[in-house]
């Protein structure tokens, strides 16, 4: 039965209001832990974005002066191999041509830490514009013309299906091919290795916002499902008798991803082993976010 009894309520009133302080201490002291923790956090985001930077700077000031020796290096010999000081045995001409070559190998490992570092730290500039697709295959296969020393492989370009001109950095998309087809060559002994470009309905499915894919096919040998994921991670390489053979930082496909990301796209691959693989980047017609005037036809 209720009662009225004035001290009965005020005891209840000070259990009740003993209970709301000591929920309001209990959530002071949570509010405080959670406010700690954002703070430690934050110090932890701030060291890592510090200890990233450093990095990126590292990476950028030794690929600057690795630079300076491997380019004396290779022009030395050069001038060796073209008999500029008088003629070599066989033996001399074979030592510095390995010497010349693994020079080579250096300065592409150089070149895709610099390039990494400049990523990572947001200081690369993408410029794009319009170009023909045509140019782009016409310069790519004159690049790789001179390295095709191997009778048994083939490099074909495809005539590009769907497009003639496109709205990019042809740079950097130059480069993300050349990573393709470099890898492709060395890791197929005979058959082909195949450009090719075709036009596709963008991922949106709106008119005009269509999306182009850039493959690069090759009859090598091919990559086991388990290393798919794992192959455009940084310094990732798979282990088989010709990669034992073949130097390389294991950053060409790393790039190549960061580098189709910054141009609004992404990257692929199919692969079977013993079969060959098909390494892909698929880009927006038009860079987005730039704006820019619908070319002559």
């Amino acid at each position: 039965m209720p009662t009225d009894d004035p001290a009965t309520l005020r005891d209840a009133l000070s259990t009740s209001q003993a209970q709301v302080e000591a929920l309001q201490a209990e959530l002071d002291e949570t509010n405080r832990g959670v406010l700690a923790l954002y703070a430690e956090l934050d110090t932890q985001a701030q060291q890592l974005r510090q200890a990233t930077e450093l990095k990126s700077r590292f990476l950028a000031y030794m690929s600057h002066e690795f630079r300076t020796p491997i380019s004396s290096i290779r022009s030395l010999t050069r001038l060796l191999l073209d008999r500029v000081d008088g003629p070599l045995t066989d033996e001399q001409e074979k030592q510095i041509t390995f010497i010349r070559t693994t020079s080579e190998e250096f300065a592409d490992m150089v070149n895709d830490l610099l390039d990494l570092a400049k990523v990572e730290a947001g200081r690369i500039d993408v410029s794009p514009a319009w170009f023909e697709l045509v140019d782009l295959f016409a310069a790519l296969r004159g690049m790789f013309k001179p390295v095709l020393v191997n009778p048994d492989v083939q490099l074909v370009f495809e005539e590009p299906q769907g497009v003639a001109q496109l709205f990019t950095d042809d740079a950097k998309l130059s480069q993300i091919l050349r990573n393709y087809i470099s890898n492709a060559l060395k890791f197929t002994a005979q058959g082909e290795v195949r450009v090719s470009a075709v036009v596709t309905p963008g991922a949106s499915g709106i008119p005009g916002e269509d999306e182009i894919t850039f493959s690069v096919a090759d009859t090598g040998i091919g990559i086991a499902p388990e290393f798919h994921d794992a192959i455009f991670q940084d310094f990732t390489q798979i282990g088989s008798p010709i990669q034992k053979r073949l130097r390389g930082t294991g950053l060409g496909l790393s790039l190549s991803k960061r580098l189709a990301e910054l141009l609004g796209g992404r990257v692929g691959l199919r692969s079977e082993p013993g079969v060959g693989s098909v390494f892909s980047v698929t880009l927006p017609l038009r860079l987005p976010g730039v704006a820019t005037e619908v070319p002559d036809a």
